[in-house]
């Protein structure tokens, strides 16, 4: 039986509201810095970013509920600094995880989780740095994590840090390393706290290792050429786990 076009042509339906994504809660600590293959990763899985910079001036929210996470990322100040900036972002964090809410402390995002928690963040006795590309270990927890994700912890990571933490009350050891024993851990059912940088890029490493060359001159760093070629060596794996953590952490769904 013959159809004219229009009978053939679907009904949209009318007035069906299209969910939209709350964003996620991004704070920097310099003017410059960005939010990495982080930020590319959770555009790609349909997030807005909401990039506050707090040693700027930027306020940060008094509650998780308008966000659909909190990523704090790395910066050359200390989380025992007495900035007053520092307070209000360690506040900011404890209303984070006490909601329960999806939160990504990279390098100083997770020193300042450890210390919005009353855990202890210091540098190391014989005054080592981690800069550079270094081992990884997970533990039998951060073995199951990843056979969740379907992907493999990398063999190495990017650091640089000159402080380490001790772990929150509470918190699961997932990965270890030896000079900074506590690398990754995971905090309730949505909190992670990372000592490394899986966000950095090529041209992030560039930018790093000439802006701040005298970090490079600390005990245990390693020459801005170890750090460019351990990119090459290092960086696919570092990729591929980066993505099994954020689909499972923040899915794109």
């Amino acid at each position: 039986m013959h159809q004219d076009h229009a009978s053939m042509v679907a009904i949209k339906p009318r007035n069906v509201p299209v969910p939209v994504k709350k964003p996620v809660l991004i704070v920097l600590h310099q003017e410059q810095s960005t939010p990495g293959r982080v930020g590319y990763a959770l555009r790609q899985r349909g997030y807005r970013l909401d990039i506050r910079r707090p040693p700027l001036g930027d306020p940060l929210p008094d509650t998780a509920a308008d966000h659909s996470g909190m990523v704090v990322f790395g910066g050359p100040m200390s989380a025992n600094d007495p900035d007053a900036w520092i307070a209000d972002e360690m506040r900011c964090i404890e209303t984070f995880t006490k909601a329960d809410a999806p939160y990504l402390g990279l390098c100083l995002g997770a020193q300042l989780l450890c210390r919005a928690l009353g855990s202890r963040v210091y540098k190391h006795a014989d005054e080592e740095t981690e800069i550079g590309y270094y081992p990884l270990s997970p533990t039998e927890a951060g073995s199951r994590l990843s056979d969740d994700m379907g992907v493999e912890w990398p063999s190495h990571v990017y650091h640089w840090h000159r402080e380490g933490f001790d772990l929150p009350a509470g918190a699961e050891l997932l990965a270890q390393g030896s000079t900074f024993p506590n690398q990754a851990f995971k905090l309730g059912s949505h909190g992670y706290g990372l000592q490394f940088h899986p966000e950095v890029t090529y041209a992030m490493i560039c930018r790093w290792t000439v802006r701040a060359f005298e970090k490079m001159q600390h005990k245990g760093a390693q020459e801005a050429g170890q750090h460019r070629a351990g990119w090459y060596e290092y960086d696919h794996s570092v990729k591929l786990w980066l993505d099994g953590f954020l689909d499972q952490w923040l899915p794109s769904s």
